[in-house]
């Protein structure tokens, strides 16, 4: 085992992978003189070269559309954006092309295709650069849409994206970027749409991903304190999503509360609330809670920001509140 940080691990993966298969490259804005803008491509520009390690101008939907089209033609591109927010402006590339090519062409084309880059706040930041896409990308019949929590899972979900012969939107957060933890030496591999329960517990089942997973952790270490065993599902994939993971679960704790990073109006949560009312909803004990931010754009003001974003408190009250009923 080794620790190392979470950008160390995304280099990690893209490296092995370029290692072994000569068609995979990586194209994005200061991804090759400057490191990456997160240091995520460490050191690729001068093991790899300029041809297989691009910078590409400030134009995601230009340099979109040459890495869909590569693929379409046998190669397999990772392309970064400096954030999802950017990706916006090459959104069209990634939903109407990408996503679509394998069916429109009958299957003569398919685009195994990596979209990988920061999701969701991080700071003081404004409207523009705090915003979570996730369910957005998820809306799209033929992606695949990635979010992990921590470093490990992050090599090993990235590792099975670029080895997939779909596109797969790959989402991390500049704020996970410093995290550390350990991961083993040699090469493994995380299925995509595969679920993860990081904590056992009998009395009410959490489900989240991405960085706000953390403040699930924080809530359940302080209910625990009054004797409350919380259930905490990283879902890792969010398309496809591991209904049977929370549904298990559900059977068991008979109490369900999701928490995301996204606004609340056709989220993550609202998708999963669906699918247990339909399939596990005798076993409920209290209506489902979700905790998502709040229903505006995300404010600059610190003050405004942490009341927008949710947070352990909020998980602890919603626990309290459904265990109640």
């Amino acid at each position: 085992m080794k620790t190392v940080q979470f950008r160390e691990a995304i280099c990690e993966a893209m490296s092995e992978e370029m290692r072994t298969d000569e068609t995979i490259y990586l194209i994005g804005e200061e991804v090759a003189e400057y490191n990456g803008a997160y240091k995520a491509s460490k050191g690729m520009l001068d093991e790899f070269g300029e041809k297989r390690v691009i910078d590409a101008p400030i134009a995601e939907l230009g340099f979109g559309g040459i890495a869909v089209g590569s693929a379409m033609n046998g190669n397999r591109p990772i392309v970064e954006y400096m954030t999802f927010n950017f990706a916006l402006v090459g959104i069209d590339q990634i939903i109407n092309n990408a996503a679509k090519i394998r069916q429109m062409s009958g299957g003569q084309f398919n685009c195994p295709i990596v979209f990988r880059g920061p999701t969701g706040s991080a700071g003081q930041l404004g409207a523009t650069h705090s915003q979570a896409f996730e369910n957005w990308f998820a809306n799209t019949p033929g992606l695949k849409v990635i979010i992990p929590s921590n470093p490990y899972d992050a090599k090993g979900l990235l590792k099975a994206a670029i080895r997939d012969d779909d596109p797969v939107i790959f989402m991390e957060s500049e704020q996970m970027y410093g995290d550390k933890m350990e991961i083993p030496e040699g090469d493994y591999i995380i299925p995509i749409g595969v679920a993860d329960i990081k904590r056992s517990g009998t009395d009410v089942t959490i489900v989240s991903f991405g960085k706000i997973i953390k403040e699930a952790y924080k809530a359940a270490d302080e209910l625990a304190k009054d004797g409350i065993s919380v259930e905490i599902i990283d879902l890792r994939t969010v398309r496809p999503l591991d209904h049977d993971t929370i549904i298990e679960s559900v059977k068991k704790t008979n109490r369900l509360i999701i928490l995301e990073e996204s606004w609340p109006f056709g989220s993550v949560s609202t998708e999963i609330t669906y699918r247990i009312q339909d399939e596990a909803f005798d076993y409920l004990d209290a209506p489902i809670k979700r905790i998502t931010t709040a229903d505006t754009p995300a404010p600059y003001s610190p003050v405004l920001l942490e009341a927008w974003i949710p947070n352990s408190n909020d998980v602890v009250k919603a626990v309290k509140e459904i265990l109640k009923k």
